[in-house]
């Protein structure tokens, strides 16, 4: 892992606030940062392949399919074991028997009266990075070894979640919008960022499976906001502002432990889950450390940023944050060496 280093300025100072709520977290490393806009994405690699590395792990077909659609679905790829270990954890936090520091815990606050702390009121735990339990799936050798043919050596963990999708067959509370993951992210080459996804237990249409429009993540970023959707938009959960409905849409069915690995611009989200039960997955973005920072001022990312900082100014009264201090908090090196990021 890293070799913790010292950093100056807001990014150092969420580092000593969440540091005396947790004493297990350390700062990281200034990262480099290369002015350039928003808009722009390094070429991506001459030849036949541009989204993958050359790799002696996926199969010439394999590439082809990424390279044609922006998403990859390994069957079984994580155990039934570590699956079942990330479970308990997850239903500790709900209890809150567990202390995270730095995560946001997303909750429907209405349900807490008749089921309590349980995970029958937890939608979404973000940004475990400061859990061991379950930041160990960001350091699994077997979802590793498929991230570095996207990525390269070097690799970053860079935003994590673990989404409990909670029956919603009514007021679709937590139906996700269309949008691009790259929306989110202050870093680029977007071509050296990847999504891993692990269904935790069977992922289909009727639970809110992941809906992917292939083929989008050769499109540019596009612009996103709040939906118009009157009381059931959540926090976050940007979406496209203009659809296209013409773009053919495919559900990604996937059977526990199945993992997709998908582009940052790749069009997706998932429906409702009109089952009793729950449709948990754990994800993880991850970038080349060689990937750099970005200034977002003046782009279709600016509000973002505002929204953003406006959270960490409430939760830790903290002014002058930038969109990469709170990434760069969020950041851990998995494997390799630490470059920018």
């Amino acid at each position: 892992m890293e070799q913790l280093g010292k950093r100056s300025g807001p990014a150092a100072r969420l580092d000593v606030i969440l540091r005396h709520l947790s004493p297990r977290l350390g700062a990281v490393s200034a990262p480099m940062s290369i002015p350039t806009s928003a808009q722009v994405s390094a070429d991506p690699q001459p030849g036949r392949f541009r989204y993958t590395l050359d790799n002696s792990v996926l199969t010439t077909e394999q590439r082809q399919f990424y390279e044609d659609n922006g998403y990859l679905v390994i069957k079984k790829l994580v155990s039934d074991e570590d699956i079942e270990r990330f479970r308990k954890e997850f239903v500790r936090i709900c209890k809150q028997e567990v202390d995270l520091p730095g995560a946001m815990i997303m909750k429907n606050e209405s349900l807490r009266a008749q089921y309590g702390q349980s995970e029958n009121v937890v939608n979404k735990v973000q940004d475990f990075q400061e859990d061991e339990e379950l930041f160990r799936y960001c350091t699994l050798p077997e979802v590793l070894r498929y991230v570095e043919c996207f990525t390269g050596p070097n690799i970053m963990a860079m935003h994590t979640m673990l989404i409990n999708k909670l029956p919603d067959s009514d007021k679709q509370t937590f139906l996700h919008p269309m949008h691009q993951d790259l929306h989110y992210f202050p870093f680029r080459p977007a071509t050296r960022i990847v999504c891993a996804w692990t269904a935790m237990e069977r992922a289909d249409q009727d639970n809110g499976c992941l809906v992917v429009q292939p083929g989008t993540h050769k499109e540019p970023l596009k612009p996103h906001g709040y939906p118009n959707w009157e009381g059931k938009t959540n926090k976050l959960f940007h979406g496209l502002l203009e659809e296209d409905e013409k773009t053919p849409r495919v559900h990604v069915v996937m059977e526990k432990g199945d993992t997709v690995f998908f582009h940052p611009l790749l069009i997706h989200g998932s429906g409702i889950n009109k089952t009793a039960g729950f449709r948990k997955s754990i994800s993880c973005h991850f970038a080349s450390s060689e990937c750099y920072y970005i200034d977002v001022k003046n782009t279709t990312q600016e509000h973002l940023e505002k929204e953003l900082v406006e959270m960490v100014h409430k939760r830790y009264n903290m002014t002058s944050v930038e969109l990469r201090d709170i990434w760069n908090f969020r950041a851990r090196l998995v494997q390799g060496e630490r470059i920018n990021l």
